[in-house]
């Protein structure tokens, strides 16, 4: 008992220190949104703990609003981002200029005889492509390989990243103070003068990329299979890699003419947060940000999903170690019901005290582990509530679901008690100080709540509508959601390696 008090007094400490100085009321005091004339909108906290900042630009696109024909596109632009501008990577642009738009045109004319589905001439094809390669090494003698990176790294970068999901794509890293005026610049040349540079190279690393974490991973592959079975309208049945197809087809042009669409300043929030003052960093924001034209915001209107009326399932027979999954369909982010599914989720997956963790894995031990979460496979847009479990060895996941369901009927028909709603509320608390306590976690937090909510505060309301939730809320929205008609099931049986079988036979 004394060594978890001890390893919990350096949380305590310092939940006790944040608890004051991380509420909405100290927060608004710091923070400062301003929304620049063509639409983008900026936000900046000051936190002048350390010489440093951190930024976020977050990007309302993802997979979702990737082409029919052309997954894969969000996230392809996401690794074009890094490749320079007009001034930047390149020793000749306007001689790199003409040289890419042939590359354009060979790709076009070699792509046209692949894809034609009679009458191809197999020469004729093979010629094609050679000039299509040669076009591609012609632009590359122009390019000089990660410049846009190098200039970051030579001015004490750290965590320079990116990420792309079906709902939005953010680019985020951190520098000195100092150096705010060289990332404004930076941050807004690449969204104003991108080019697409070393584009089939690159694809080729996204295709590696499918093949090592999708294609050649049982659990990735049953993700992908469980997720278009769940969702068999709504663009949510789209993997953000790209289906292998499109990643063979589509072109730079494509990707050009995605960023045209969707990268304007009406669907972006630039998130700042560190020792800057609003005062002096806010003109030297709109300075740079301000020059990205604008233009008219995308229909974000998509299919609907239709209610799900019969249960789905997904087995996967592989030589490797056996999963057990089940998701529900609920309501998006903004639903009255959204922090009861995040209660659920607590009570359900948090820590060692979460139910199914003691019932699986601690009680019955048949089950490595075991959890439930909400945002599968993204939550802006009505989404999974999700469960899970991997079995011990000697166990199947069959028995996971049994156990699953068993936790799922007594929270349908069982009131939580007093002491597991009050840890609901207390880990809440204690998440959102942990989310807040870096520069990185909070400007990705404040960029995404404005974007989704056109309001930052909305992310410490969060905390305030789970202390809502009552005990009949929970069984209600279980009765609800948690039903055999709702459910789609992902299943991985073990088997043995084919030259197994075949030594056994």
């Amino acid at each position: 008992m004394q060594n978890r008090i001890l390893k919990l007094f350096p949380l305590i400490i310092l939940l006790t220190a944040l608890a004051g100085a991380q509420d909405l009321a100290s927060f608004e005091k710091h923070i400062t949104v301003k929304k620049l004339a063509n639409g983008l909108t900026v936000v900046i906290c000051e936190r002048p703990e350390a010489p440093v900042f951190s930024f976020v630009t977050h990007v309302d696109a993802g997979s979702v609003q990737d082409p029919m024909g052309k997954t894969g596109l969000a996230h392809m632009f996401e690794h074009m981002a890094f490749k320079g501008t007009d001034k930047i990577g390149t020793t000749d642009y306007a001689a790199e200029k003409v040289a890419l738009a042939k590359v354009e045109q060979s790709y076009a004319a070699y792509i046209a005889e692949r894809d034609k589905s009679a009458g191809r001439d197999e020469a004729k094809l093979k010629q094609l492509e050679k000039t299509w390669q040669d076009d591609i090494a012609a632009a590359q003698k122009y390019v000089e390989p990660n410049a846009f990176s190098q200039i970051l790294e030579s001015n004490g970068v750290e965590g320079l990243n990116a990420f792309t999901n079906l709902d939005e794509t953010a680019y985020h890293y951190s520098l000195p103070a100092n150096r705010l005026e060289l990332w404004a610049y930076l941050e807004s040349e690449r969204f104003i003068h991108p080019v697409m540079r070393e584009f089939y190279k690159e694809r080729n690393v996204v295709i590696e990329e499918r093949r090592l974490r999708t294609d050649s991973n049982p659990v990735g592959r049953l993700l992908e299979q469980f997720v278009t079975a769940a969702y068999q309208a709504h663009p949510y049945h789209r993997p953000t890699i790209g289906w292998m197809s499109d990643l063979n087809s589509f072109s730079a042009s494509d990707a050009q003419r995605f960023f045209d669409q969707y990268y304007i300043p009406s669907n972006m929030v630039v998130a700042v947060v560190g020792d800057v003052k609003a005062s002096s960093a806010m003109p030297i924001i709109e300075r740079y940000f301000g020059r990205i034209p604008s233009h008219e915001k995308p229909d974000e209107r998509t299919t609907l999903e239709p209610p799900q009326n019969s249960e789905r399932r997904v087995v996967l027979r592989e030589a490797a170690q056996p999963l057990y999954l089940e998701g529900y369909h609920r309501p998006d982010y903004r639903s009255k019901d959204d922090a009861v599914y995040d209660a659920i989720a607590d009570l359900m997956s948090d820590g060692r005290t979460s139910r199914l963790y003691r019932a699986l894995v601690r009680d019955k031990k048949i089950a490595s582990d075991s959890a439930g979460f909400t945002g599968l496979p993204g939550n802006k847009y009505p989404h999974l509530f999700a469960f899970y479990a991997f079995p011990m060895p000697g166990h199947k996941p069959e028995e996971m679901e049994a156990a699953i369901h068993a936790e799922i009927e007594r929270l349908k028909k069982e009131d939580i008690s007093d002491e597991e709603l009050k840890m609901i509320n207390s880990r809440a608390k204690a998440n959102l100080l942990r989310g807040l306590s870096n520069n990185e976690g909070l400007a990705q937090q404040l960029a995404l709540y404005q974007a989704r909510y056109d309001d930052w505060r909305e992310l410490f309301h969060q905390v305030e509508n789970l202390d809502k939730v009552s005990k009949a809320d929970i069984r209600r929205v279980a009765n609800q959601t948690f039903v055999s008609t709702n459910r789609t099931i992902g299943i991985i049986e073990t088997v043995a390696p084919a030259n197994q079988k075949g030594g056994a036979q």
